[in-house]
């Protein structure tokens, strides 16, 4: 009986030596180390630079590439079984885009809360008419049809930093993709911190507060000196 104790106290103390090696979460930072969030250790991590390439229409290898490389931080999460950047905008499984942005001179002047709104997607009235016309323009299909606005927060956060924190729906082909975004202003008004995390309509009600801890964990970090 004693061996019998013994033997499965042992087990346990292994099973609990390995659960502690297996962490719940990524930690993350910014290649500046002024941003700071965490991912579940389920998510996958890709290499953002197409992601870059798409949302910019930069050519690889091009001089405006490699200029945007020096101001622009990214990364990129996805739970998926089958890990890739193309479900940024359509995929069943969640998916944690995250870009820190230092501002040109012409940016700073330009920054504003509605700017942080539309830093991905368009999501102001004036951004999506846009879009459209651009679209039209082209005889294509738009990708983003039928936006709804499902809640629009203003940040209040310390030292002077301001942000918004956006939730809506967009139908890409024919599905319904619910995107969340953070998006950061620091108190200088020269760096922009910004956080996506897209799934399906369904998906997204059904793990909303697991999300919610994704954004939540979304921070700004001060460095010494």
């Amino acid at each position: 009986m004693k061996k019998t104790r013994a033997w499965i106290a042992l087990m346990v103390a292994i099973l609990m030596l390995s659960a502690c090696g297996q962490p719940d979460f990524t930690y993350v930072r910014d290649r500046e180390g002024t941003t700071y969030f965490k991912v579940p250790a389920s998510f996958t991590q890709l290499n953002a630079y197409p992601i870059e390439l798409y949302l910019t229409g930069d050519q690889p290898g091009s001089l405006a590439a490699a200029t945007r490389a020096q101001r622009v931080w990214s990364t990129a999460f996805d739970q998926s079984s089958e890990p890739s950047v193309n479900h940024l905008l359509s995929s069943s499984d969640p998916f944690v885009y995250a870009t820190v942005h230092k501002l040109t001179e012409q940016q700073r002047d330009a920054i504003s809360l509605n700017r942080l709104r539309d830093f991905v997607l368009p999501v102001t009235d004036t951004m999506r008419e846009l879009y459209e016309q651009k679209v039209t323009s082209t005889g294509r299909p738009p990708m983003f049809a039928n936006f709804e606005l499902l809640s629009d927060d203003v940040l209040i956060l310390d030292d002077g930093a301001k942000g918004v924190r956006v939730r809506f729906n967009y139908q890409i082909g024919l599905g319904v993709q619910t995107f969340d975004q953070t998006a950061i202003l620091d108190e200088k008004g020269a760096t922009v911190s910004v956080m996506l995390i897209g799934c399906q309509a369904t998906c997204f009600r059904d793990r909303g507060a697991e999300f919610d801890k994704i954004a939540g964990s979304f921070k700004l970090l001060r460095v010494p000196g």
